[in-house]
């Protein structure tokens, strides 16, 4: 029987394997019963590839744009508005992605609410690379704006206090004081805003559909696989691609947002 030090040893290793032998098994499977090369000649898989990557960076972008600034306001007021656009924020997170598909259908979609009134103004979002954008913002800029509000409410009031008695604007005080204090709690929101866009799968299938080069994610292009011929084998060996490239993104966001110090 292990005792109680080894006990605080072993339950974090059995942990880490149940989400290792996953990952191992999938990779072997597709090196062994898949076809890996061939999906990385095929050029429907980099097309999905690709657009995956844009569309996720592109995601990323805006919701450190429209989120920062909402997540800091978030946090800087006390009033009940305030918790309870934070808690809204938070749905997204808990909802199936298909129910985040059905919603946007419902409201951006060709007979949604603002299907007419876009239609008017010659916007046609559904099946377009924009509503792949659309659905991995709203499922995924809720990790960020919750990383960079919790960032916020943690930061000492003091700091910026200081900083305004000196002379500084607001904007330079933000820039300069309370970016730098809470900069951990971005970055880690944008690595996870940045993952989850990257593997949205449900949302953008109802809301932007499956079209090779158009709409197709890598994602999609797995149950596309899956669905096909090519059956497991053919979505294991795009999946294994999709593991491996977004282990080497992942490694490289994660190094450059990490401080230096860290590796020391």
């Amino acid at each position: 029987m292990p005792s109680r030090n080894q006990w605080w040893i072993l339950l974090p290793a059995l942990f880490g394997v149940f989400f290792l032998l996953p990952l191992l098994g999938l990779v072997w499977f597709g090196l062994t019963d898949g076809d890996v090369a061939s999906e990385l000649r095929s050029s429907n898989t980099w097309d999905a590839l690709r657009l995956s990557v844009l569309t996720a960076t592109m995601t990323l972008m805006l919701a450190i744009v429209l989120g920062t600034p909402l997540a800091y306001l978030l946090a800087a007021s006390e009033a009940g508005w305030a918790r309870l656009t934070a808690t809204l924020l938070d749905l997204p997170l808990v909802l199936p992605p298909v129910v985040s598909g059905i919603a946007l259908l419902t409201v951006f979609g060709r007979r949604g609410y603002l299907g007419d009134p876009l239609a008017d103004a010659g916007i046609g979002l559904s099946f377009t690379t924009a509503a792949v954008v659309i659905a991995q913002l709203f499922v995924a800029a809720p990790y960020y704006v919750r990383a960079a509000y919790a960032g916020f409410a943690a930061m000492d009031p003091r700091f910026e206090g200081v900083a305004y008695t000196l002379g500084l604007s607001r904007w330079r005080t933000f820039r300069t004081v309370t970016l730098p204090l809470v900069w951990p709690a971005l970055a880690g929101g944008a690595v996870l805003c940045w993952a989850r866009a990257l593997g949205e799968l449900g949302a953008t299938l109802l809301f932007a559909g499956s079209l090779p080069g158009r709409t197709q994610t890598m994602p999609l292009a797995i149950l596309s696989a899956f669905e096909s011929s090519a059956g497991l084998a053919g979505a294991v060996s795009i999946a294994v691609i999709l593991v491996a490239f977004a282990l080497v993104l992942m490694l490289l966001l994660h190094r450059a947002t990490t401080p230096s110090g860290a590796y020391r």
